[in-house]
């Protein structure tokens, strides 16, 4: 299934199903939001399946014109991972940041009032910040009881979801001496516009991951396509060091962090601080700036030649009206 929200009737907008072919949608009646169905995912599934077997009847409205929100606009929880060790490795050397103890994964709680649309543009109140993109996967869970294991884990993830988790380099390093967690160091994330279960994956989903590239064009000239699947820990993993000592709420948003591969110089990478890291370790001499405004950023995920199972988000970085 491939679900996405209108960006209408409120700040969760109002969940619809997207036809296999992309050019149709239908709500979904009794669940009027993505939050809403998640939190009563029984009932849900079953009116979600009636609504898809309808759009295969060749049911639906015409899904062009309509303005589409995130997918999930709003949650309770968003939790990011850092879960790709090249990645780890050249925020090390970048920003001199410690390793994580070993056997542990790397997490955060970050904002979850507000993801902007894959379309929307992104605002931020000077380039000083060191305006930076992240290219990751996600998984929204259903209700998970605190103790869950990691074999037991799989069965919670409801969707898998693209992200562009927006950052702001310039101010981590002084929040990360803190001790504390981010807080000006990572403003709103994007979304892709379309929430997917796994079983929509086939075969790229496999080992609590995602099987495909994720690629990356920053001012339309391609950055990067690192593979999905060389995470560390697979996101059940990730779910079972979530729910250790506390429930997860239906809604549940984890992030994968930033999608990277230790052949970083072929591939390239899914955000500016690695391309930054990787000149450092080359040559010394870091080169590659960071974003400004006017900028234009497109992430899509799958093959060459492939259509993105979770829509393309396409953004543009502007001044904040402050």
């Amino acid at each position: 299934m491939r679900l996405a929200t209108l960006d209408h009737a409120g700040p969760d907008g109002v969940l619809v199903v997207i036809s296999q072919d992309g050019e149709r949608y239908a709500p979904v009646p009794g669940h009027p939001t993505l939050l809403g169905a998640l939190e009563q995912w029984a009932s849900a599934e079953s009116a979600i399946a009636r609504v898809v077997e309808r759009l295969a009847e060749g049911g639906g409205q015409a899904l062009a014109g309509q303005k589409l929100a995130a997918p999930l606009p709003r949650t309770w929880q968003w939790l990011d991972a850092s879960a790709y060790p090249s990645h780890r490795l050249l925020m090390e050397r970048l920003f001199g940041v410690a390793a994580p103890a070993e056997g542990r994964p790397l997490m955060y709680q970050g904002l979850s009032h507000r993801f902007l649309s894959a379309t929307e543009d992104a605002a931020f109140p000077s380039e000083d910040g060191g305006i930076d993109f992240e290219g990751e996967f996600g998984v929204i869970t259903d209700f998970v009881p605190m103790g869950t294991r990691a074999e037991d884990a799989s069965k919670h993830i409801r969707l898998i979801v693209q992200i562009n988790d927006w950052s702001l380099r310039a101010i981590a390093p002084i929040e990360m001496k803190t001790g504390f967690g981010w807080i000006q160091a990572k403003p709103a994330c994007s979304l892709a516009p379309y929430a997917i279960s796994p079983d929509a994956l086939g075969d790229d989903w496999r080992d609590g991951r995602v099987q495909l590239p994720l690629r990356v064009w920053w001012n339309g000239a391609l950055f990067g396509a690192p593979e999905g699947g060389h995470m560390e820990y697979g996101f059940h993993e990730l779910i079972a060091h979530a729910a250790a000592t506390r429930d997860l709420c239906a809604g549940t948003l984890i992030g994968s962090g930033t999608v990277s591969n230790s052949n970083f110089r072929e591939v390239g990478s899914s955000c500016i601080a690695e391309r930054r890291g990787i000149e450092l370790l080359d040559s010394e001499a870091i080169t590659t700036p960071f974003m400004a405004f006017g900028d234009t950023l497109r992430m899509a995920a799958g093959r060459e030649g492939q259509e993105s199972p979770f829509g393309a988000i396409d953004q543009r970085v502007v001044r904040a009206d402050i």
